[in-house]
């Protein structure tokens, strides 16, 4: 396995719960226990009534597309020369917040404003998991 060479994550005392969730294939958001809305990134007080008292939940890990853009030029070349080209997305999960990752798994011109997508972890070091997310396929029941 190759030695991941690109910007990691850097874990705080606000964000370790979000990245431990990653770790074991869970995707966490925080949850103010005043207003019941969820927040995204982590903080110690909520963006919306600035109440203090929170609790983790696992999010459903669904959203769709805000907006994206297709990398085919990558900087540094060195780093990111190999995986162009590559999707940089806003999510927008079901659970209200909105989030920065890659789409993976589908041809990068498919992308579609709302197109819906499902989480998917990627470890790329023992201490850390990236969410990514991938186009959200209905299982047959």
């Amino acid at each position: 396995m190759n030695a991941y060479n690109k910007p990691l994550p850097v874990e705080d005392a606000d964000s370790s719960h979000f990245w431990a969730g990653c770790r074991n294939q869970k995707l966490l958001l925080q949850h103010c226990q005043g207003c019941n809305k969820a927040r995204y990134p982590a903080s110690a007080f909520c963006p919306h009534c600035t109440g203090r008292s929170f609790e983790w939940r696992e999010s459903a890990g669904r959203g769709e597309i805000y907006s994206w853009v297709v990398v085919r030029h990558p900087v540094p070349k060195e780093v990111y020369g190999q995986e162009v080209p590559y999707v940089i997305a806003l999510i927008d999960l079901q659970e209200g917040v909105r989030m920065a990752s890659n789409v993976v798994g589908c041809d990068p011109d498919a992308v579609h404003a709302a197109m819906q997508l499902q989480v998917v972890f990627k470890s790329v070091t023992p201490e850390v998991t990236l969410p990514l997310f991938s186009p959200w396929v209905a299982s047959a029941a």
